[in-house]
């Protein structure tokens, strides 16, 4: 197969890798997501597509644009957004990078109580990056992370879209969620 002239090369491959929400996310943040098509991500999204059609099953709303009941968050990202430091804290060995990671994110949201779940995420960067992708997605509920354009808007719907945040980090402790009421300190 030979690749149509105007998208041969390293711009053809990267449409075919990236998503649109992929090369978005790099314009914004200089990242770029695990390609889910190419990357070892590739797994999690199989798994992500299963749950999707379960709820789907069940009647929710599971677009993939991030309007309906589900929303795709990437942590580093979410963390560059908030000026945090967004690399290096992965791996077994990085559990005092984790730590400084904890205190940043303990300072930027004063509100923040990581309790037991704090041993955990020193333990396993997927831990954090969990805790993370809550913060994210809670940013996505409160209607405070980025949306498709207009252009970006088809791709969207049929490929996903990476939510990062777009308020502070503190923001997201009180306030009300849609369907949930309020939030307060207690």
């Amino acid at each position: 197969m030979v690749a149509p002239q105007d998208l041969a090369g390293i711009a053809w491959r990267r449409r075919l890798a990236l998503r649109a929400t992929d090369r978005a996310v790099h314009r914004a943040t200089g990242l770029t997501p695990l390609s889910v098509s190419t990357d070892r991500i590739g797994l999690t999204a199989i798994r992500a597509a299963g749950i999707l059609a379960a709820l789907a099953a069940c009647g929710r709303s599971v677009e993939r644009d991030g309007t309906g009941c589900v929303a795709e968050v990437y942590p580093a990202a979410s963390l560059w957004c908030w000026g945090l430091p967004h690399r290096r804290y992965k791996g077994a060995d990085k559990r005092s990078l984790r730590a400084e990671l904890l205190d940043g994110l303990g300072r930027a949201a004063p509100w923040l109580d990581v309790g037991d779940v704090q041993e955990v995420c020193l333990a396993s960067d997927d831990a954090l990056d969990a805790l993370i992708a809550a913060f994210a997605a809670r940013a996505v509920t409160l209607g405070a992370a980025t949306r498709p354009s207009a252009e970006e808007a088809e791709p969207a719907r049929r490929e996903g879209w990476i939510a990062l945040p777009t308020c502070p980090l503190e923001a997201l402790a009180d306030g009300p969620i849609p369907g949930w009421g309020a939030l307060t300190r207690g």
